[in-house]
């Protein structure tokens, strides 16, 4: 599925036009699910912690039982690359890729010494902040007993994707959704914050969510600009008595929600802050820094 209207795709060594074919149709990927992958962004000539995410798509291959093919330097030096050839000013969604194409004597498992490497990117506009209605989803998240949630899985994705299209069927954006112990995770596709009477808190990581980039990244600017922000088990209770909500994710970085089911979010200062501490990392230091 093409998400831009242009693709360069890294695969083989080379550089192809387009959105390119790259898993056969008897790749242990295309029907036992085993591929990882991960997002970073390239917007207004920046690229903030690629590196990060480069090194992520290691880990999550080393996650689902894979042996990646390449290192994250090369992965973030290939990636800096193809954005000198699509020769663009266009915000670009980067997304390095691996999957395994051969399976392990028992068939369900991969076999680790076979995988295979991609890399495509696509132009995607960053957007703006706009109406983000937000309600509560009926379908829960995994535990790490239950599912890989430690990787970027694809196979994870079906499950946020029910909660999106749920949530759109009842004329919302997006929605919280639970762990198995009824605490808020993060929503369909990003992670979430929320500020009640000055103090910004978060889900704490316990496992049912990846905990993202730009949400650890948000964590510390945050702090840096002197405000107190816990990492804390949340009920829905406490995002339906929050001040303000906001999302954090690769796609849109930073996104103030404006309703959560009935109730109206006027104001959003703090994800206002958030944004601006981010814009300003990312134009600054904007390469590999400690998370």
């Amino acid at each position: 599925m093409a998400i831009g209207k242009r693709q360069l795709t890294y695969f083989e060594g080379e550089w192809h036009e387009g959105n390119t074919p790259i898993i056969g149709a008897a790749d242990h990927a295309a029907w036992q699910g085993t591929v990882v992958f991960d997002g970073a962004r390239f917007f207004e000539g920046v690229t903030p912690d690629l590196d990060h995410h480069a090194a992520r798509v290691v880990n999550s291959a080393a996650t689902m039982g894979m042996d990646a093919p390449v290192d994250g330097d090369t992965i973030a030096g290939l990636i800096r690359d193809g954005i000198k050839k699509m020769a663009t000013q266009e915000a670009l969604y980067l997304r390095p890729m691996m999957w395994s194409r051969e399976a392990s004597p028992a068939l369900l498992d991969a076999d680790p010494s076979s995988t295979a490497f991609a890399i495509c990117l696509e132009t995607l506009p960053m957007p703006e902040p706009s109406e983000m209605p937000l309600t509560v989803s009926p379908f829960r998240r995994p535990r790490q007993d239950t599912a890989l949630t430690e990787a970027k899985a694809a196979c994870l994705y079906p499950n946020n994707a029910r909660i999106m299209t749920e949530a759109r069927k009842r004329g919302f954006k997006n929605a919280l959704s639970m762990d198995l112990d009824d605490n808020v995770a993060e929503t369909a596709s990003t992670n979430v914050f929320m500020v009640r009477d000055g103090v910004v808190m978060t889900p704490a990581h316990n496992g049912t969510f990846l905990n993202g980039i730009t949400r650890r990244r948000t964590i510390a600017l945050l702090r840096a600009d002197g405000f107190k922000v816990e990492e804390a088990t949340l009920a829905v209770a406490d995002f339906r008595d929050a001040d303000e909500i906001f999302l954090t994710g690769n796609a849109s970085k930073i996104t103030p929600v404006t309703q959560l089911d009935a109730r109206s979010f006027d104001a959003n200062p703090v994800a206002q802050r958030a944004r601006e501490l981010y814009w300003d990392f990312a134009h600054s230091k904007y390469e590999s820094m400690p998370l």
